[in-house]
């Protein structure tokens, strides 16, 4: 039996060489490699190499190598086509039938291969030339000089309907190749078939060794029907199934890069130019199955970097969803999310590499994100709204194929549930202290310390509590390291400077907080982390530990911030029942604040895109709510009368 070389691709990819050779060969993870004893020779110590990137094993005792298939045919003793059967039962993958149009469709790619490679450099040629002006004046003013524009092999359509079909036909290409690569449009409604690309910068698409097989296409006329066009689906190209940059970004990976999945195209080339060789992109699609399972062969915890607005979100949460079923143990994803309003490429230009690097290393573990999505912007005040709490982190969790791997989340979740709930006073009013045996138990569990309590939760001196900021709006990327400190938020970690037993009993509620300034951000978790680390610790050790950290001029410009010292609540003198008041009011009105600059933001989209009468009432709606929020920490002034402090009417 004759099999094609895409079915042998396809298997290959489908089947890891460390999940072929894993069930004769006991395998251990070595760095990026995994290593065993020889199947073939008696030995002691492994010299039984696999690499999945390289889709090869390697056995130094006996000096044989080879694929997933010599692997199958040398431990089996079988012949080729039996390793193939064997295989493709594995991955649950069809065999091929036996026919002539098989050798036929493989000539057709190869054809079609060749029709894509004259058209990109077509594209490319078309660029450089005088025609090419406008589209090099484009990526100029998005900073792709002519050293990126070569690299990423970038062309240019030109606006004239038949420029590329004449410069294929020239090559001896035939119409119905041009059609069925995706170059032209056509059909019966369409007398004469015409260039697909026009007026376009276009950006190739590759496959998994490297070959054009599509393109994308950049409108460079405002008023273009569509901002970004792809090719369609083709014999070569189903854009569920591919990624932008894949080529490279496999091997980058196994050269050791951190995998990033990022939006568009220009992203992707802006965060390569900045360091990250392995990023890729979906092309103009949610992510899918397929382009997971790519990534999951890079890395077994790519980075999916999204736009920090609503729309950002959504797609990280529909990109949990999509993970959850497939989770497998050291399988997983983090997220990145970046400051609103802004991608990838606007951040290289803006705040460089440095701004990438930060937002890349906040990136939040799946864990993190599932439970921010069931907890933000939600009370569970009731017994009955922490009950449908948990009946929903139950219901999520089921969703999990892998058994151990759904059992460790439940037991995380558990954990975040009991703290999330954990009552913050006991009934005579003095602070429960039984968060201090709760937190050590669970971090000497995490730590490994021996005589933590049986069934104990391990989990990570930080999680779950340690929540990154959505907005990430740190130095480079937002507002600019100098610029103030927000009031409110200078408030709110002055409160816990001065008290922090808030840390313990409301740490849930100051993880979950959004920070717009990067320094108040940092502070705030160093201040969890510090938690972490002391079981008790009062005001003055705290600052001292704050000032050993590095974060003395970041605790200046915190008190800097406060020009006034009317908020009561807030100060070390405060008794307990006061600064509880005030921390609830300075929650529910930085909570407010952050949800009405968002509208903010949607209102004016909306009046820009349809200058509607509705969306200009809708603005100045907003923008009313924002002002009448201006100097709303008034309201709580005259709190202090538990404090000793005389009450002033209002």
């Amino acid at each position: 039996m004759r099999f094609t070389p895409q079915f042998l691709d396809e298997l290959k990819a489908r089947l890891p060489v460390s999940e072929v050779v894993g069930k004769r060969v006991k395998l251990q993870k070595a760095g990026r490699e995994w290593k065993g004893l020889s199947p073939f020779n008696k030995e002691k110590t492994p010299s039984f190499f696999v690499n999945d990137q390289k889709q090869a094993w390697f056995d130094f005792s006996s000096g044989k190598n080879g694929s997933i298939f010599d692997f199958v045919m040398q431990t089996d003793g079988v012949t080729f086509p039996e390793a193939v059967e064997r295989l493709a039962n594995m991955a649950g993958m069809a065999l091929p039938k036996v026919l002539h149009e098989d050798e036929a469709r493989d000539a057709r790619r190869k054809t079609l291969h060749d029709v894509m490679e004259i058209a990109a450099k077509f594209f490319e040629a078309t660029l450089a030339s005088k025609v090419g002006a406008k589209a090099r004046g484009y990526l100029a003013d998005r900073g792709l000089d002519a050293t990126t524009q070569v690299k990423f092999r970038l062309g240019y359509a030109p606006a004239d309907r038949y420029a590329l079909k004449e410069h294929l036909g020239s090559q001896n290409v035939p119409v119905p190749d041009m059609i069925e690569a995706g170059l032209l449009i056509s059909g019966d409604d369409i007398p004469v078939p015409y260039d697909r690309f026009r007026d376009r910068v276009m950006f190739p698409i590759g496959d998994m060794r490297g070959r054009v097989i599509a393109f994308g296409g950049r409108a460079l006329d405002k008023d273009a029907q569509a901002k970004y066009l792809n090719s369609p689906e083709t014999p070569l190209f189903h854009k569920g199934a591919n990624l932008y940059n894949l080529c490279a970004a496999r091997q980058a990976a196994h050269e050791g890069a951190q995998v990033v999945a990022v939006e568009g195209y220009v992203d992707v080339i802006a965060m390569v130019t900045a360091g990250f060789a392995a990023t890729v992109a979906p092309l103009g699609t949610a992510l899918t199955e397929d382009q997971l399972a790519h990534l999951w062969k890079m890395a077994d915890e790519p980075v999916l970097c999204f736009d920090g607005d609503s729309a950002g979100q959504r797609a990280a949460y529909r990109a949990v969803d999509l993970a959850l079923p497939r989770l497998k143990p050291g399988k997983s994803l983090k997220f990145a999310l970046l400051p609103e309003g802004q991608d990838p490429d606007d951040l290289a230009r803006t705040g460089g590499r440095d701004a990438l690097v930060e937002v890349i290393a906040a990136a939040r573990p799946l864990a993190q994100m599932l439970w921010a999505r069931e907890t933000e912007s939600r009370s569970f005040d009731t017994p009955e709204r922490r009950a449908a709490l948990e009946a929903r982190i139950n219901e999520v969790t089921a969703a999990i194929g892998d058994e151990s791997v759904r059992r460790y989340y439940r037991q995380d979740f558990a954990a975040r549930i009991a703290q999330l709930f954990a009552p913050a006073q006991d009934k005579r009013g003095a602070r429960n202290d039984s968060w201090k045996r709760d937190w050590q138990s669970r971090r000497d569990a995490s730590r490994g310390l021996r005589g933590a309590p049986k069934g104990a939760v391990p989990i990570a001196r930080d999680a779950p509590y340690l929540v990154v900021s959505q907005q990430l709006a740190s130095g480079p990327l937002h507002r600019g390291h100098r610029s103030a400190v927000p009031r409110r938020e200078a408030l709110i970690l002055q409160a816990v400077l001065n008290h922090p037993w808030l840390l313990h009993d409301h740490l849930e509620e100051l993880a979950a907080l959004e920070f717009r300034h990067a320094e108040a951000g940092r502070l705030k978790a160093a201040m969890i982390d510090i938690g972490a680390d002391f079981a008790s610790i009062d005001a003055a050790e705290m600052r001292a530990e704050l000032e050993r950290r590095g974060l003395g001029a970041t605790l200046a410009r915190v008190t800097a911030a406060i020009t006034t010292a009317s908020v009561w609540g807030a100060q070390a003198e405060a008794a307990a029942d006061d600064v509880l008041v005030t921390w609830q009011q300075l929650l529910a009105l930085h909570r407010q604040w952050n949800s009405l600059t968002k509208e903010l933001k949607d209102a004016e989209q909306a009046l820009g895109q349809e200058n509607t009468e509705s969306n200009y009432l809708r603005l100045r709606d907003v923008k009313a709510r924002l002002s009448r929020m201006d100097g709303t920490e008034a309201l709580i002034e005259g709190f202090g009368t538990s404090s000793g402090r005389p009450a002033r009417s209002f």
